[in-house]
């Protein structure tokens, strides 16, 4: 990547030198830089998270006299999803056109948006077009995350990058339970008539969150975008498998998310204020613990942490499809939030084997140092907003899914079996490509591999990325 002209980065706090895999740069000075951001890069994801799956919490509201069934619900929790995917694109691409602090100010004011009309529409009497509009203007939330994780892993070292990109994330998914936890006091305190009072509380908040970027974050010159480097991404079939090993980790977190209040509701009957007082339950284990999924990576490999992640998402699923069956509720919740804390731990894995993955391929290249974390960095920043937008977009799947349960069969049991099959493919693939026959042996470091043959035998072992 070639540094920008200054005359092209003037008027905005931009560094021009950034080396983070130089150990006495990053001792003396990086650190505490990329510390800076990456703690107001969460804050600002965290409310975009929150405003991204804030009509999870706004169906809550919708009592029979909003004349909204319970098929119509999930495809309005659906809408944030699609949208949120798409979005996530352009906004990957939008930290080098603009740099990482001035994105994430416009990004972040860009949340008043959705946040004022839903305050306008939110009673009953609204068309249910309406309603789907105003739904969809909230998925510029999910489009912050694919922003936000590509400006911080510029400022990591490969070394960090788990633990960082985890905590990103993960202090970015907390959004989830956040809002969440609003809805059930407003809906405890002022009753299930005052929906506006959620709106109340974040419209302060985002602009407070896009004050706090503009005198914290920083710009980084050297990250440019590369459109080689993303028509490369685009070709290769890891980035492909990745996504769809993302779409089994985050797809499953966001889609139950934004799901828990809603089959609480349908599958056992919960009044709008006991699905409140649970569905944060899950979201909120599944945050807190993806950094933990991204330290486990960085120690033992991500496709390992990855593939017992799937096993053990598939066993939840056959707790959850039982309880289901039974109408257990407490069972069901076991196994549900289960699945939350498992999606978890495989969102932080997954999203350190990106920069692992292509690391690997520059070496393999025969690439060293600096040149092979440039070419890791060039790579794996394009890789991750196709990645990211993909599994966000199986959010939409486990929605759409539900929404196709309830309405033929009028319970979610169909559903969880089909996510159990799913989960099955991914812990296959996962093996297939990223461990069957992973030894301490590498490639040739002088062999040229073909970058579109995900075969581990023709990379570099792949057990440790």
């Amino acid at each position: 990547m070639t540094a920008p002209t200054t005359a092209a980065r003037k008027g905005g706090r931009w560094i021009e030198q950034w080396d983070p895999e130089d150990e006495t740069f990053w001792r003396e000075k990086g650190e505490r830089i990329a510390t800076r951001n990456l703690v107001f890069s969460i804050l600002s994801e965290h409310i975009g998270f929150s405003i991204w799956s804030l009509w999870s919490v706004m169906v809550l509201f919708m009592g029979p006299e909003y004349g909204v069934d319970a098929a119509g619900k999930f495809f309005l929790v659906a809408m944030p999803t699609l949208v949120g995917g798409i979005l996530r694109v352009p906004y990957t691409f939008a930290v080098a056109r603009f740099g990482g602090r001035n994105w994430t100010i416009i990004s972040a004011a860009t949340l008043l948006v959705p946040a004022i009309t839903a305050a306008a529409v939110m009673e009953p009497g609204t068309s249910y077009t309406t309603f789907m509009v105003v739904a969809a203007l909230t998925g510029v939330g999910g489009g912050n995350f694919a922003s936000s994780m590509t400006n911080i892993n510029s400022f990591y070292p490969l070394r960090k990058k788990g633990w960082a990109l985890g905590l990103n994330a993960g202090g970015g998914n907390i959004g989830v339970p956040v809002i969440q936890l609003i809805g059930l006091l407003v809906i405890g305190t002022a009753g299930a008539a005052h929906p506006r009072l959620v709106l109340a509380v974040y419209l302060p908040l985002i602009v407070v969150a896009a004050v706090l970027s503009a005198l914290f974050m920083d710009n980084l010159a050297p990250v440019r975008n590369d459109s080689g480097a993303a028509k490369e991404a685009a070709r290769d079939a890891h980035t492909w498998i990745m996504s769809l090993l993302y779409i089994g980790t985050f797809g499953s977190f966001i889609g139950y998310s934004f799901a828990f209040g809603l089959v609480l509701q349908n599958q056992f009957d919960r009044t709008p204020l006991q699905a409140a007082s649970l569905t944060f339950i899950g979201p909120l284990l599944g945050s807190l613990i993806r950094p933990v999924g991204g330290r486990l990576a960085d120690a033992h490999g991500g496709a390992k942490i990855t593939l017992w992640t799937f096993a053990a998402m598939a066993a939840a699923t056959l707790v959850v499809v039982y309880a289901s069956a039974q109408k257990s509720l407490p069972v069901f919740l076991v196994g549900f939030i289960a699945l939350f804390v498992l999606s978890g731990l495989g969102n932080g894995a997954t999203f350190k084997m990106i920069p692992g993955i292509f690391q690997a391929k520059a070496l393999a290249r025969g690439l060293k140092g600096e040149e092979a974390a440039s070419y890791g960095r060039r790579l794996s920043g394009a890789a991750m907003g196709l990645i990211g937008a993909v599994g966000a977009l199986g959010g939409l799947g486990i929605n759409l899914v539900f929404r196709e349960s309830f309405a033929s069969a009028h319970s979610g049991t169909p559903a969880f079996v089909s996510f159990l099959a799913f989960y099955a493919v991914c812990s296959a693939v996962t093996w297939a490509v990223y461990l069957r026959g992973a030894g301490p042996a590498s490639a040739s470091p002088a062999a040229e591999p073909d970058t579109h043959d995900p075969r581990p035998e023709r990379q570099p072992a792949y057990a440790d990325v």
